[in-house]
């Protein structure tokens, strides 16, 4: 009985790309009392493995927290899965706002004393006693209440990258360590003040909201499904989107893009950029903010060390790394001192003035022009359909406008990044031809591979 993988990243890499079949990223929490949590994973793993379901799974005596990915064709098989459990039926299933289908390449379900690491000793307080959810339209007019406090209560790498309008957003590195300082913080408004707590997909505030109350807040709020639920609500309704910038998310893509706001900065030169990564040496593996241009001249790396390491044949490298025990300081997020521009969380406070306009129009307008001039002024064409390995060809669907050979097309993604080619041979509609309209199916050679969620523009004059 297969109870774990069996098959390594690359190997399954290979497979998702083989199959060409489009995947959909989701993720999905509940709290309910859980008898055996071990039984419980066992069970899930030999429902999910034969759907080709992957992702990173948590279960323990209070709930389940999963962020997984899947073939969209098994979607409704899955959910029967899981809609077998009493406390899973009719669950909401936060479907991701852009899709990758190498968000994760591994089936992971653990057992933990946990679903969240927060710290709290439960059986101290009521938790299902929990504040009141709010859809976004609900959330938007209470943002809008001076009366409000809304409390960012993801970590300081999430909310660097996007957040809401007017959020407070503690410097903290983990949860468990934003629950006293925000009491101690707002303690002189339990009672006058609203609440309003948000989070990734809603779980950490299920269980802040409930600590809050406990402590003495009278008027508690909780943005219902989080941010993936709020985007998803926002656009499903037209709704102004409050949140601006990208939403962090815990798999391979590091981020799935809400609105074209630029709301930090690359760490290594400070230049407008939220594209999150990895450091390349395995000994360090540093999650920062990098931008296209540090990420070539610095080959992934977040520091000039970290770049002599990688250029050691591996053996070297795997003796450097023996015997260091620097448990999750190799994890730690973006606040190295080897980066000159962590964690800012306002790449236009340099400018002067700005700042104290910050939450008027006019200070809207000077962001929107100091942002248009380091934009590549492009128009959009179509979007990411396919990508053959073996021959590295990529395949998009153009949606509007056309190109042409010799044009300068400029391919974006949350993992892809930002890359320019000039298209010199292209087959449309699997004919060699030389110009693709609205419509047609175009493919041609990249030296990178592209996923479904890129988007591909034509960059203008």
């Amino acid at each position: 009985m297969q109870l774990y993988n069996t098959l390594s990243a690359e190997e399954r890499a290979i497979m998702i790309d083989d199959a060409g079949k489009q995947r959909l990223t989701l993720s999905f929490y509940a709290y309910a009392q859980i008898q055996n949590p071990t039984q419980f994973r066992n069970d899930l793993f030999l429902a999910w493995n034969p759907l080709a379901v992957l992702g990173r799974i948590y279960v323990a005596h209070e709930g389940i927290n999963a962020q997984l990915s899947l073939p969209a064709d098994n979607f409704y098989t899955f959910k029967d899965t899981i809609e077998v459990y009493d406390f899973m039926k009719g669950i909401r299933l936060n479907i991701a706002v852009e899709h990758d289908d190498h968000s994760f390449l591994k089936l992971t379900v653990k057992v933990r004393d946990k679903i969240v690491a927060d710290g709290l000793v439960d059986e101290t307080f009521d938790v299902t006693n929990i504040g009141i959810h709010l859809k976004a339209k609900e959330f938007n007019d209470l943002l809008e209440d001076p009366n409000t406090i809304v409390v960012d209560m993801r970590n300081h790498y999430e909310s660097e990258i996007g957040h809401f309008t007017k959020a407070i957003k503690p410097d903290v590195d983990t949860f468990r360590e934003s629950l006293p300082i925000i009491e101690e913080q707002l303690a002189e408004h339990k009672q006058d003040k609203k609440l309003l707590m948000y989070c990734t997909g809603g779980i950490r505030c299920e269980k802040a909201s409930a600590y809050f109350k406990h402590k003495g807040f009278e008027n508690v709020y909780q943005l219902e499904g989080g941010i993936i639920e709020y985007t998803r609500q926002v656009k499903e309704q037209g709704l102004e989107s409050k949140f601006i910038g990208k939403n962090f998310v815990f798999d391979h893509r590091l981020g799935e893009r809400i609105t074209d706001d630029i709301v930090s900065q690359c760490h290594q030169c400070g230049k407008p950029c939220d594209v999150h990564t990895n450091c390349a040496n395995e000994g360090c593996h540093l999650l920062f903010i990098q931008c296209e241009e540090c990420a070539s001249a610095m080959e992934g790396c977040c520091s000039s060390a970290c770049v002599e390491v990688i250029h050691l044949p591996e053996e070297e490298q795997k003796a450097v790394r023996r015997g260091i025990k620097n448990g999750n300081m190799i994890f730690k997020k973006g606040k190295s001192d080897v980066l000159t521009f962590k964690n800012n969380q306002d790449p236009l406070a340099a400018v002067p003035n700005l700042t104290e306009l910050a939450e008027t129009k006019t200070a809207r307008r000077v962001a929107t022009v100091l942002k248009k001039e380091i934009k590549i002024k492009k128009q959009y064409i179509g979007k990411g359909t396919h990508f053959f390995p073996k021959p590295s060809v990529a395949q998009f669907l153009i949606e509007e406008g056309e190109i042409k050979i010799g044009d300068t097309l400029l391919i974006k993604g949350a993992t892809t990044g930002e890359q320019q080619i000039i298209i010199e041979e292209m087959f449309v509609n699997d004919i060699d031809a030389t110009i693709a309209t609205s419509g047609d199916t175009c493919t041609f050679k990249l030296p990178f591979r592209i996923r479904l969620s890129d988007k591909l523009y034509k960059v203008l004059d």
